[in-house]
């Protein structure tokens, strides 16, 4: 099967299928906007762009695999409910037509982000929801569940509350390749963040909205060799880099990539502690966060899900941030792609070749949406240096 990563044009928020050589197809945050609920958002038609790409089971279902979402804000999981079909798999309807996530990657977070000061959009609540009763069912049947009753728990919860979750929990800098309850040899996923409260942070802290964004970083294998390496960090902020950073540092190529979907949609925040609007060039980055996110391979791409970046005080996407990023890629050859600019309507598409074809790294005459990557086949840099432009 062909291995690529579909990145939908959401204006500022996430939306991205990755389709494994196995066949297998995860989808990572959504941002499903309705024409009826705002007749001046002239934004894609991605839920039907996202449908036309899944496959349906002996049921007549469509389905993705896996669907992880990074944490539970509105502009990464606006209209799940619409467009997913939500509680046990037998309720499924015809007339409605709903995809099935057959398995749900989510953060033990999500579970009690709306207990707390933050208040939940409906969505992230069925969210939240649709998990409970995945676990909740996990643990009386004691494990024996099925395609569409699936979970996997990304990152343990406080006070123990996960400890009985062994089998579908996935611990911080744990490395996996199991999807929708199966073992798969055409990935490898790396756990990096969410994290534990640090001894100098406080629980709500560590729950706030952009401190609790599922971190994580996936090898794409094309014929059995690592051909694509993404990282993915939803709306980390500085904070979260720079502890990522000092917990790999003496083992940066944890952190390497090929594709880097820029966090938080391009922001400033992601990179800093200071405000642009506030600070403008005086702002000040953070050098473990630059680290973190600088681990660029040779000809990476850093891909920005965000409307058109201006030159102006907004933040996300900050024109300060694309600066650095760009300034990140010059010295490996790469390249930054902002998919809100021009008038492309098609998703864009990275299709990724085997190591073994080395002739082109890209295709004589690609479409304007579409690209195919023959990453080079090497060992990871050195660390890049610190600083920023």
């Amino acid at each position: 099967m062909p291995v690529k990563t579909t990145h939908f044009r959401v204006d500022n928020g996430d939306m991205t299928l990755v389709e494994f050589e196995s066949g297998r197809k995860l989808l990572i945050d959504i941002n499903i906007r309705e024409a009826a609920d705002d007749p001046d958002d002239h934004t894609p038609d991605v839920a039907e762009q996202l449908r036309s790409r899944l496959n349906r089971d002996g049921k007549g279902r469509l389905y993705v695999d896996g669907f992880l979402l990074t944490h539970p804000d509105e502009d990464h999981c606006r209209g799940l409910a619409r467009h997913f079909h939500l509680g046990p798999p037998g309720d499924w309807s015809e007339n409605t037509d709903k995809v099935l996530i057959r398995e749900m990657w989510s953060s033990p977070v999500v579970f009690r982000r709306g207990s707390k000061d933050h208040t939940l959009s409906e969505d992230a609540a069925d969210w939240a929801s649709e998990a409970r009763r995945r676990v909740r069912l996990f643990r009386d049947k004691d494990g024996s569940v099925s395609d569409g009753d699936r979970i996997l728990i990304l990152g343990e919860d406080i006070d123990g509350k996960t400890d009985d979750l062994d089998e579908i929990l996935i611990k911080i800098d744990e490395t996996f390749n199991r999807i929708s309850g199966r073992d798969d040899d055409s990935f490898e996923a790396r756990l990096l963040a969410p994290m534990p409260p640090s001894d100098d942070e406080d629980e709500e802290e560590a729950l706030s909205k952009n401190n609790s964004s599922v971190v994580i970083r996936l090898e794409l294998k094309v014929g059995g060799q690592t051909s694509a390496r993404y990282l993915f960090g939803g709306d980390a902020e500085v904070a979260i880099w720079d502890r990522i950073w000092d917990r790999n540092k003496r083992c940066a190529k944890r952190l390497a990539y090929d594709v880097l979907i820029a966090p938080h949609h391009c922001s400033w925040h992601s990179l800093s502690y200071d405000s642009w609007s506030k600070c403008g060039e005086d702002a000040e980055g953070s050098e473990p966060a630059r680290s973190a996110l600088g681990q660029a391979l040779k000809e990476a791409r850093i891909i920005s899900s965000s409307c058109e970046i201006l030159d102006d005080d907004n933040d996300p996407p900050c024109i300060r941030a694309k600066r650095e990023y760009e300034d990140i890629l010059e010295s490996v050859g790469g390249h930054f792609h902002c998919l809100g600019e021009g008038d492309e309507v098609d998703p864009f598409v990275l299709t990724i070749n085997p190591p073994a074809k080395k002739a082109e790294s890209l295709l004589r005459k690609p479409a304007a949406a579409a690209a195919a990557f023959t990453f080079p086949n090497r060992g990871v840099k050195p660390d890049r240096p610190d600083g920023f432009a």
